[in-house]
């Protein structure tokens, strides 16, 4: 998931560089939805570790 939100991040960033606002501005939107994504499904595995009384490191 992480690995997507940073390719879509680096789509966006060639595309603004090259001009193209809409690909850059929808790259960037998945991106951003897909790191939230990533975070939430990290912060649930972390407590569902924690809570099954496995070590969280």
């Amino acid at each position: 998931m992480l690995g997507w939100a940073l390719t879509f991040l680096v789509v966006a960033l060639m595309a603004a560089v090259l001009g193209f606002g809409g690909i850059a501005g929808a790259s960037a939107g998945i991106a951003k939805l897909l790191f939230v994504v990533f975070l939430v499904l990290f912060v649930v595995s972390m407590i569902m570790r924690a809570v099954q009384g496995k070590s969280v490191v």
